[in-house]
């Protein structure tokens, strides 16, 4: 099909495996499993399964951030799920998430084990069980929510919309990139003006608001997300979402969180399970190298 090419829908839609680009054999119209396959279990009160996408990152940035403040209880053993190799339709992925989308957390301290799917609802869980980064004032604690459930509901406007048009996409069509290129400077106008108004996006203080919205709009803002899409959105031009970006940036957690199960980048930035806090520096892809 060509630019100029109109597609007109048939009265009933089929699935005839459509080619989706990279991601085409992830994507199908019906849930549950594809196969049997039961999940690692490790030693850790947390058993995180997930890989190091934008809402991964958010999972372990907020692991690594609670343990920063002495919290032992959020120590985690973070398993790799390739999705790109259907591991999130095995049957153990699925009875932890039906939805079968990383992340999926499973809590081993409580009886029974809890399982919480969605990346906010694995935030929130983590915030209210600790007691960080989620303020329990009512109207302190709504405004970080207003926060979080923005990002929850403007990310996939730059992920599914914007990065697969861009990025992903087999073919390239002017429409939708301009679509969404429009709606992804749109929010970005959004974080700029209230960033402008505030340290962090609820106020002064840093909460599961930024941790869930930086991996986004904070990786898009340094140029480290789908190519050069910083360039072609002219992200350098938002400068107080590049003032909050670097300051987030610069919290070791947030360094360690987002090396996690990430399969990409260099190879300092790649941590494929993490299992114990001195992973960092002997399992990182760098480290593996050069000690074969």
């Amino acid at each position: 099909m060509t630019q100029q090419d109109e597609y007109t829908p048939p009265k009933v839609w089929k699935w005839d495996n459509q080619d989706g680009g990279k991601w085409t054999s992830t994507n199908r119209p019906i849930a549950g499993p594809t196969h049997e396959k039961e999940l690692p279990v490790g030693k850790h009160p947390m058993q995180l399964y997930s890989l190091g996408t934008p809402n991964g990152q958010k999972v372990t940035i907020m692991l690594e951030e609670l343990l920063a403040l002495g919290e032992s209880g959020a120590e985690y053993d973070a398993w790799l799920i390739k999705i790109g190799d259907g591991d999130q339709f095995g049957s153990g992925f699925v009875d932890i998430n039906p939805n079968s989308k990383i992340p999926a957390l499973l809590d081993r301290s409580e009886n029974p084990s809890v399982r919480v799917f969605e990346s906010g609802s694995i935030l929130v869980y983590l915030a209210e069980k600790f007691g960080h980064f989620l303020p329990t004032e009512r109207a302190a604690r709504t405004e970080v929510l207003n926060w979080l459930f923005w990002l929850q509901g403007s990310a996939p406007y730059l992920g599914g919309g914007f990065g697969h048009f861009y990025t992903y996409a087999p073919v390239k069509f002017q429409y939708p990139i301009d679509r969404f290129a429009m709606e992804t400077k749109r929010q970005l106008d959004v974080l700029d003006r209230r960033l402008a108004e505030t340290r962090f996006l609820s106020g002064d203080e840093y909460s599961v608001a930024d941790i869930a919205t930086w991996p986004w709009y904070g990786n898009l803002a340094r140029g480290a997300q789908y190519g050069d899409a910083g360039t072609f959105l002219e992200v350098q031009s938002y400068e107080n979402v590049q003032r909050w970006t670097k300051e987030i940036w610069d919290r070791p957690a947030v360094q360690r969180g987002r090396k996690v199960n990430k399969l990409s980048g260099e190879p300092w930035e790649q941590l494929h399970e993490r299992h114990d806090a001195s992973d960092f520096d002997t399992k990182t892809q760098d480290k593996l190298e050069a000690a074969e």
